[in-house]
């Protein structure tokens, strides 16, 4: 009986995931590009003009600060 209801409990996770535990190579692949496409975004956003004056006037005005 025993054996049974690991075979069944068995087979109720292997279903439930799948049958895949991990991502596969092209998930990876995938992955890394879209990873690399969202850095290239933000570095131009963070590097652009309107975005670097308003980080330089925010650290300005922190290192103006009177104490």
């Amino acid at each position: 009986m025993w054996v049974w209801m690991r075979v069944r409990a068995h087979k109720l996770v292997s279903r439930a995931t799948g049958g895949d535990a991990g991502m596969t190579t092209s998930e990876y692949a995938m992955g890394t590009i879209a990873a690399c496409a969202f850095a290239a975004v933000l570095y131009k956003v963070v590097t652009s003009d309107m975005v670097s004056s308003a980080l330089q006037a925010v650290v300005g005005r922190a290192l103006n600060v009177p104490f």
